[in-house]
C-alpha cells in the first residue's frame, strides 16, 4: 500500500486569508469572533459568529462572484492557495493527467445563503427575477464541482455531507482514491458559509449556539464550566494530496504523512452524541489502526470541542477510552478561536494538526479559566505547547449530526522544510 502524503495547503478562515495568517494567530491564541452589527441579527438569541476575515468577494471576479455562492468562493480561494502551493500550475494538464486527479470537498448545508436569498427574491419581485444560476449555486455539490473546473479534474468529483463530519469524510475518502490507486494526486477539504439569519435562528432553538454577545471573543470556551455553546463560523481549507512515489518524483515540499482514517456512527440520535463516546472512540481506534500506530504513538489530538455541554465531556471520555487513560496526547480545541466552520471543521483542523507536527507545536486552547472536572485529558490550556523532536503522529476528530465520526490521522513522516 502507497504511502500517501500531503503537500499543499490553502485556507480562508475568520483567522487570516491565507494559511499563513490563519496558522500564526492559531498560535498567538487569537479569537476570531465578533459581534454581528447587522440589523438582521438584532432580536436573535446568538448575535455574534467568527466571520471569514477576508471577504471572499474581494478576492474573486465580481461578475465571476454573481454565479457562486460565498461557499463556492471561499472554496476556490483556499483550492487555488494549495494547488499553487504544491508546485502546480493552473493550466490544465502542465503538472498533472486531468485523468488521474480527483477532489473531494465536503459542506454541510451547500450553497444556503444562495437558496434563502432567491427565495425572497421569488417572493418580493417575483419569479423572473430568481437567477437562472440559482441551481448551480445552491446545490451542494457546488463547491467540489467549482473547484474540479478550475483545476480541470477528470478523474472523480465527489461531495460527502455528512454534516460537521464533511471535510474530514472527504479527507478518508480522498486517502481511499489514492490507495486503490485511482489518481494520482486528490485535492480534499471542505467549506461552509451560513452566517445567516435563519439557520442562527434554528440553531439557537435547539440552544446549540453561545449567547455570550456581550463578549464575542471569549464565547467559545471548550472544556470550560461556563461553556454555553459553540459559535457558527465560516471559511474552507484545502489540501492536496498525493502518493509518495508521484511527490518525490517531481521533488515536492511534502508536509506530512496522511496515514489513517476511522469512520463510525453512533447509532443513537440524530443530534445528541452518545453519552457513551462509544461510536467517537471507535473513529479514533480505526484511524490509529489504519496508520499502523499503536494508541501511545498519538502525541496530539486536535479534538471536535465546539464548546457544548455534553459534548466536550464525551469527546474526553472517548479519547480516554481509544488512547488510555493515562494518554500522554496534547489536546487542543482550535474552535475556540475559529468557530465552528461546520462541514468545513475537519478540513482546517486536520490542517492545523498538520501544522502543529510540521512546526512542532500546538495552539491553545483559549478561553479555558475554568476546566470541566475529571475530564482526564492534558489540554493545552491558554498558551501554545511544543512538541518534541522526532517521528510524532496525532489526530483530528470530527462528529457531525446523524452520528457521524470520522478521525483522521497525520504523521510528520516524510516532511521536508
Amino acid at each position: 500500500m502507497s504511502n500517501i502524503v500531503i503537500t499543499g495547503l490553502g485556507a480562508t478562515t475568520p483567522l487570516g486569508g491565507d494559511v499563513a495568517s490563519t496558522w500564526k494567530a492559531l498560535v498567538a491564541g487569537t479569537s476570531g469572533v465578533t459581534r454581528i452589527e447587522e440589523e438582521w441579527a438584532d432580536g436573535l438569541p446568538c448575535q455574534i459568529a467568527a466571520r471569514a476575515a477576508v471577504d471572499p468577494t474581494t478576492k474573486v471576479d465580481r461578475i465571476r462572484a454573481r454565479r457562486l455562492d460565498r461557499a463556492s468562493m471561499m472554496a476556490l480561494i483556499a483550492a487555488e492557495e494549495a494547488w499553487l502551493d504544491a508546485g502546480f500550475s493552473l493550466a490544465e494538464g502542465t503538472d498533472v493527467d486531468p485523468d488521474r486527479l480527483s477532489v473531494v470537498m465536503g459542506t454541510g448545508m451547500g450553497g444556503l445563503h444562495s437558496l434563502i436569498n432567491s427565495w425572497d427574491t421569488q417572493k418580493g419581485k417575483g419569479y423572473r427575477r430568481v437567477s437562472p444560476f440559482t441551481i448551480p449555486m445552491l446545490m451542494a455539490n457546488a463547491p467540489a464541482a467549482n473547484v474540479g473546473l478550475l483545476l480541470h479534474a477528470k478523474g472523480g468529483v465527489h461531495t460527502p455531507v455528512s454534516a460537521c463530519a464533511s471535510s474530514n469524510e472527504a479527507i478518508s475518502n480522498g486517502l481511499d482514491i489514492l490507495r486503490l490507486g485511482r489518481a494520482d494526486v486528490v485535492v480534499v477539504g471542505g467549506t461552509e458559509a451560513v452566517i445567516h439569519a435563519f439557520p442562527l435562528a434554528a440553531f439557537g432553538q435547539m440552544q446549540a449556539l453561545s449567547r455570550r454577545n456581550d463578549e464575542p471573543e471569549r464565547a467559545s470556551r471548550p472544556w470550560d464550566v461556563d461553556r454555553d455553546g459553540f459559535v457558527m463560523g465560516e471559511g474552507a481549507a484545502v489540501l492536496v494530496m498525493e502518493t509518495l512515489e508521484h511527490a518525490q518524483a517531481r521533488g515536492a515540499r511534502i508536509y506530512g504523512r496522511l496515514a489513517g482514517a476511522g469512520v463510525s456512527a453512533d447509532g443513537h440520535d440524530m443530534v445528541q452524541p452518545d453519552p457513551t463516546g462509544e461510536g467517537q472512540a471507535k473513529a479514533m481506534v480505526k484511524a490509529v489502526r489504519d496508520a499502523g500506530l499503536q494508541p501511545s504513538d498519538i502525541i496530539h489530538v486536535n479534538c471536535h470541542a465546539t464548546s457544548t455541554p455534553q459534548g466536550d465531556t464525551t469527546e474526553a471520555h472517548s479519547m480516554r477510552a481509544a488512547l488510555g487513560d493515562h494518554t500522554a496526547a496534547i489536546a487542543t480545541g482550535t474552535k475556540s478561536m475559529t468557530g465552528h466552520l461546520l462541514g468545513g471543521a475537519g478540513a482546517l483542523e486536520t490542517m492545523a494538526t498538520l501544522l502543529a507536527l510540521y512546526n512542532r507545536v500546538v495552539p491553545p486552547t483559549i478561553n479555558l479559566d475554568n476546566p470541566e472536572p475529571d475530564l482526564g485529558i492534558d489540554i493545552a490550556a491558554n498558551t501554545a505547547r511544543a512538541l518534541p523532536a522526532g517521528d510524532l503522529a496525532a489526530l483530528n476528530n470530527s462528529f457531525g449530526f446523524g452520528g457521524h465520526n470520522v478521525a483522521v490521522a497525520v504523521t510528520n513522516e516524510f516532511a521536508t522544510h
